[in-house]
């Protein structure tokens, strides 16, 4: 990934991470002493969590790292503190920053788990062998996910629950995700 504008004074750049994945953001200032609070991406802020080093990059591109001193959930938020925020002013100078980590630092999934950054991207076959598409993103519908599947060429988006009922097979390392789905639904 190309770096962005160099780091604020006394903030640390040891460069962007090539696997950084955005978790989060920072939504404003907690207390007087330089916590922030964040609003996660993730029902499950374990991304967060696993790591002590966080990357920002503010509204005007800026990029900046974050030594995590503490970070914990308090309801629906996380609340963090870092080495390089003193106080309330430099915290809410946040305000709005997207927060990465290294995809690297992620905590392992369970055998049946897959984080959705790792299948964006993935081919969708059917039992058949015949390409339905690729991944482009999923769908959080509170019961389960859905894969937004965009054909190869022209063709509509498919939408394809991620359940056990329709999906037979993920393998990341062939790239591909195989399902019980025809080409005309």
């Amino acid at each position: 990934m190309n770096r962005g504008a160099g780091a604020a004074p006394g903030i640390d750049d040891p460069g962007w991470p090539d696997d950084a994945v955005e978790v989060g953001r920072v939504l404003d200032a907690w207390g007087i002493q330089g916590g922030i609070k964040v609003q996660p991406f993730s029902r499950d802020p374990q991304a967060l969590f696993s790591s002590r080093r966080w990357f920002l990059r503010t509204a005007e591109g800026e990029r900046r790292l974050l030594k995590v001193t503490s970070a914990r959930e308090r309801g629906d938020l996380v609340v963090a503190t870092a080495q390089e925020l003193d106080d309330r002013n430099a915290a809410e100078a946040l305000r709005g920053a997207g927060i990465f980590v290294s995809r690297a630092s992620f905590p392992t999934a369970d055998a049946d788990e897959f984080y959705w950054v790792d299948l964006i991207g993935l081919a969708v076959v059917n039992r058949h062998g015949e390409s339905l598409g690729t991944v482009k993103d999923l769908i959080d519908t509170g019961a389960h996910s859905v894969l937004r599947v965009q054909p190869d060429g022209d063709g509509d988006e498919r939408l394809i629950p991620f359940v056990g009922a329709y999906v037979d097979d993920v393998s990341l390392a062939e790239r591909r995700i195989t399902v019980d789905w025809g080409l005309d639904y």
